[in-house]
Protein backbone atom coordinates (compact mmCIF):
# COMPACT_ATOMS: atom_id res chain seq x y z
CA UNK A 1 0.00 0.00 0.00
CA UNK A 2 1.63 3.51 -1.01
CA UNK A 3 1.30 6.65 0.70
CA UNK A 4 -0.02 9.44 -0.66
CA UNK A 5 1.56 13.00 -0.19
CA UNK A 6 -1.05 15.49 -0.68
CA UNK A 7 0.23 19.14 -0.30
CA UNK A 8 -2.25 21.97 0.32
CA UNK A 9 -2.62 25.44 -1.35
CA UNK A 10 -1.56 28.55 0.67
CA UNK A 11 -5.10 29.55 0.99
CA UNK A 12 -6.53 26.13 1.73
CA UNK A 13 -4.20 25.83 4.56
CA UNK A 14 -5.39 29.44 5.47
CA UNK A 15 -9.27 28.49 4.85
CA UNK A 16 -8.89 25.65 6.98
CA UNK A 17 -7.25 27.70 10.21
CA UNK A 18 -9.40 30.08 9.75
CA UNK A 19 -12.31 27.39 9.87
CA UNK A 20 -10.08 25.90 13.10
CA UNK A 21 -9.86 29.58 14.80
CA UNK A 22 -13.66 30.97 14.03
CA UNK A 23 -14.89 27.24 15.29
CA UNK A 24 -12.31 27.19 18.38
CA UNK A 25 -13.32 30.76 19.43
CA UNK A 26 -17.40 29.98 19.28
CA UNK A 27 -17.13 26.76 21.78
CA UNK A 28 -14.11 29.10 24.06
CA UNK A 29 -16.81 31.50 24.52
CA UNK A 30 -19.78 29.58 25.02
CA UNK A 31 -18.03 27.77 27.65
CA UNK A 32 -16.12 31.65 29.35
CA UNK A 33 -20.06 32.92 29.03
CA UNK A 34 -21.21 29.73 31.31
CA UNK A 35 -18.53 30.00 33.62
CA UNK A 36 -19.31 33.26 34.22
CA UNK A 37 -22.74 33.56 34.40
CA UNK A 38 -23.66 32.87 38.08
CA UNK A 39 -25.32 29.21 38.99
CA UNK A 40 -25.56 28.18 35.16
CA UNK A 41 -27.00 24.74 34.25
CA UNK A 42 -28.18 23.10 31.70
CA UNK A 43 -30.89 21.48 33.69
CA UNK A 44 -33.83 23.58 31.54
CA UNK A 45 -31.85 22.70 28.33
CA UNK A 46 -32.09 18.99 29.42
CA UNK A 47 -35.71 18.82 30.78
CA UNK A 48 -36.88 19.44 27.25
CA UNK A 49 -35.23 16.65 25.44
CA UNK A 50 -37.27 14.61 23.18
CA UNK A 51 -35.62 12.40 20.79
CA UNK A 52 -33.47 9.16 21.57
CA UNK A 53 -31.47 9.80 24.58
CA UNK A 54 -34.81 11.74 26.36
CA UNK A 55 -34.54 9.08 29.75
CA UNK A 56 -30.85 9.30 29.68
CA UNK A 57 -31.34 13.17 29.73
CA UNK A 58 -34.10 12.94 32.48
CA UNK A 59 -32.11 10.77 34.20
CA UNK A 60 -29.39 13.38 34.78
CA UNK A 61 -31.74 16.14 35.34
CA UNK A 62 -33.52 14.01 38.49
CA UNK A 63 -30.18 13.63 40.26
CA UNK A 64 -28.23 16.81 41.51
CA UNK A 65 -24.81 15.73 42.00
CA UNK A 66 -24.59 14.18 38.48
CA UNK A 67 -26.68 17.27 37.47
CA UNK A 68 -23.34 19.02 39.12
CA UNK A 69 -20.94 16.55 37.54
CA UNK A 70 -22.59 17.51 33.98
CA UNK A 71 -22.62 21.15 34.10
CA UNK A 72 -18.63 21.51 35.42
CA UNK A 73 -18.00 19.24 32.66
CA UNK A 74 -19.59 20.53 30.08
CA UNK A 75 -18.64 24.19 30.98
CA UNK A 76 -14.91 23.35 31.70
CA UNK A 77 -14.98 21.08 28.43
CA UNK A 78 -16.06 23.65 26.70
CA UNK A 79 -13.36 26.13 27.71
CA UNK A 80 -10.63 23.07 27.19
CA UNK A 81 -11.73 21.36 24.13
CA UNK A 82 -11.76 25.43 21.99
CA UNK A 83 -8.71 26.44 24.00
CA UNK A 84 -7.02 23.32 22.07
CA UNK A 85 -8.55 23.96 19.25
CA UNK A 86 -7.64 26.97 18.35
CA UNK A 87 -3.85 27.05 19.90
CA UNK A 88 -3.91 23.33 17.88
CA UNK A 89 -3.09 21.15 21.18
CA UNK A 90 -4.11 18.23 21.43
CA UNK A 91 -5.71 19.35 18.19
CA UNK A 92 -7.30 15.95 17.51
CA UNK A 93 -8.30 14.94 20.94
CA UNK A 94 -10.11 18.56 21.15
CA UNK A 95 -11.87 18.59 18.00
CA UNK A 96 -13.03 14.89 18.38
CA UNK A 97 -14.33 15.70 22.04
CA UNK A 98 -15.92 18.95 20.88
CA UNK A 99 -18.01 16.29 18.28
CA UNK A 100 -19.20 14.17 20.64
CA UNK A 101 -19.97 16.99 22.72
CA UNK A 102 -22.11 18.90 20.04
CA UNK A 103 -23.69 16.02 19.07
CA UNK A 104 -25.04 15.37 22.60
CA UNK A 105 -26.19 18.85 22.20
CA UNK A 106 -27.97 18.01 18.83
CA UNK A 107 -29.31 14.63 20.21
CA UNK A 108 -31.36 16.46 23.38
CA UNK A 109 -33.01 18.74 21.10
CA UNK A 110 -32.79 18.02 17.95
CA UNK A 111 -35.03 20.19 14.95
CA UNK A 112 -37.93 17.32 14.03
CA UNK A 113 -41.12 17.63 12.94
CA UNK A 114 -43.19 17.15 16.11
CA UNK A 115 -40.92 18.08 18.33
CA UNK A 116 -41.38 21.66 20.40
CA UNK A 117 -39.26 22.36 22.53
CA UNK A 118 -39.89 25.46 25.80
CA UNK A 119 -36.38 27.00 25.56
CA UNK A 120 -36.17 28.76 22.69
CA UNK A 121 -33.95 27.97 19.10
CA UNK A 122 -32.39 29.86 16.63
CA UNK A 123 -33.97 30.16 13.28
CA UNK A 124 -36.32 27.56 10.98
CA UNK A 125 -34.26 24.20 11.23
CA UNK A 126 -35.25 20.99 9.55
CA UNK A 127 -32.96 18.10 10.81
CA UNK A 128 -29.92 20.27 10.13
CA UNK A 129 -29.10 23.16 12.39
CA UNK A 130 -26.01 24.62 13.49
CA UNK A 131 -25.11 22.51 16.34
CA UNK A 132 -24.70 19.43 13.56
CA UNK A 133 -23.09 21.72 11.25
CA UNK A 134 -20.30 22.46 13.42
CA UNK A 135 -20.13 19.17 14.83
CA UNK A 136 -19.66 17.77 11.49
CA UNK A 137 -16.91 20.57 10.75
CA UNK A 138 -15.28 19.53 14.13
CA UNK A 139 -14.93 15.82 12.52
CA UNK A 140 -13.36 17.21 9.03
CA UNK A 141 -10.88 19.47 10.79
CA UNK A 142 -10.00 16.62 12.78
CA UNK A 143 -8.75 14.48 9.88
CA UNK A 144 -6.94 17.83 7.93
CA UNK A 145 -3.72 18.08 9.75
CA UNK A 146 -3.77 21.98 10.57
CA UNK A 147 -1.79 21.52 14.11
CA UNK A 148 0.51 19.81 12.12
CA UNK A 149 1.54 23.50 10.06
CA UNK A 150 0.43 25.82 13.05
CA UNK A 151 -0.40 25.16 16.40
CA UNK A 152 1.18 23.90 19.25
CA UNK A 153 1.52 20.17 18.44
CA UNK A 154 3.62 21.51 15.39
CA UNK A 155 5.58 23.00 17.86
CA UNK A 156 6.11 20.63 20.66
CA UNK A 157 6.86 17.96 17.73
CA UNK A 158 9.31 19.41 15.93
CA UNK A 159 11.40 20.72 19.38
CA UNK A 160 10.87 17.39 20.71
CA UNK A 161 12.30 16.32 17.09
CA UNK A 162 15.02 18.56 17.19
CA UNK A 163 16.27 17.10 20.42
CA UNK A 164 15.90 13.72 19.73
CA UNK A 165 18.07 13.82 16.89
CA UNK A 166 17.74 12.14 13.40
CA UNK A 167 18.39 8.47 14.76
CA UNK A 168 22.24 8.13 13.12
CA UNK A 169 25.31 7.49 15.42
CA UNK A 170 26.99 10.54 16.18
CA UNK A 171 24.13 13.04 15.13
CA UNK A 172 23.19 15.48 17.32
CA UNK A 173 20.52 17.59 15.85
Amino acid sequence: MTKNTISYTSLQLILLLLLRFLIGWHILYEGISKAIIPDWTAAEYLKNSQWILTDFFQWIVSNPSVMSFVDFMNVWGLILIGTGIILGCCFKIAAVSGFVLLLLYYLATPPMIGLAYQVPVEGSNLIVNKTLIEAVVLLLLAVFPTNKFYGLDYFLCKSFNNRKGDGRPGSNK
